[in-house]
Order: C-alpha cells, then structure tokens, then sequence
C-alpha cells in the first residue's frame, strides 16, 4: 500500500481503491450534490487526496476514509457553487437594470426612496438590524452576536420591523 519511504501511497492501490468503491462514491455524490458533473468532480478530487493523503487511511478503513474524504470535497464543491450562484444572481440583476426602460427605473427609484423613509421611521434598535440582515447579507446569529442581544431579541425585531415596513408601503400604494 505504501511506497519504500513510509509517507506516500503508491499509485496502484489507489488505482485499486478505485475500482473497488468508486462506483458506490459516485452514486453517494449525486445523491448528496444532485448533479452527475458535480459528483464527478467531488469523486475526482476525492482521488486526488487519495493520492496525496491515502497513506494516512488505515487498512480497514479505506472504504469509511473514502467517502469521508469525498463528503468533504463534495460539501466545498456546493459551497463553492453557492457563491457562484450569488455572483450570477448579482450580475444578472445589473444587466437587467441596464435594460430597463427609463419608466421603469424611474418606478425603481420611487420605489427605492419610499423603502429608504419607511426604514427612517423604525425604531433604532430594529432599523439596525433589517440593515445588517438585509443590506450586510449577516445571518441573525452574526447579528445577534455583534449586538450583544440574545438570538430571539433579534428575531423579533426583525419581525416587527417586516411588520411596520409592510403596512407603510401597503398604505402608500
């Protein structure tokens, strides 16, 4: 399993674990990524550390390293496909604007003014946190913990001020 020098793995038992596990690890990975080309790359790059790291694995354990190891590849693929996701969103969203009408970004920026003085009428404490939940993009643990609130304090703030936003805009229309 190991080369002459104790610290890497030789290429053929790699080559074997292969044959032996990676149709199981290919059929996990499109369960957990949902996506042939997904779990193609996490199985890839499961390999991959196969071969830089295999020699850490234990005998018997091959199989349960294994799919740990690609568990892991495949939770920094979604994740990466997650941000990659946000920045089309984002990029989509600034073409769009480019092509609107001048009716329509005039609309938009009505729009935009109308939330801006429903948000200058809350309550500090929530105005605060519908600005780091919705403009900072934090979660409400993050918000909870830089205010030094507990996380239902948050979540009610949040709340109440959805509720006063929705009604103000509601009345305005």
């Amino acid at each position: 399993m190991r080369t002459a020098d104790d610290s890497r793995i030789d290429p053929d038992a790699v080559d074997a674990w292969y044959a032996q596990h990676a149709q199981d690890l290919r059929a996990f990975l499109i369960g957990v990524l949902k996506s042939d080309d997904l779990a193609a790359e996490a199985l890839q790059a499961a390999f991959a550390k196969a071969l830089e790291s295999g020699h850490t694995a234990r005998e018997e354990s091959i199989r349960g390293w294994l799919f740990r190891v690609a568990y892991h590849e495949a939770m920094t693929l979604r994740r990466k496909q997650k941000v990659h996701d946000k920045s089309i969103r984002k990029a989509a969203w600034g073409r769009s604007r480019d092509s609107e009408s001048p009716t329509e970004r005039t609309e938009l920026e009505e729009t935009k003014t109308r939330v801006e003085q429903a948000l200058a009428l809350l309550p500090e404490e929530q105005r605060k946190v519908v600005w780091m939940r919705i403009y900072e993009e934090k979660t409400f643990s993050q918000i909870a913990s830089e205010l030094n609130a507990p996380l239902g304090t948050v979540l009610t703030r949040m709340r109440l001020a959805l509720r006063k936003l929705h009604s103000r805009l509601d009345a305005k229309d």
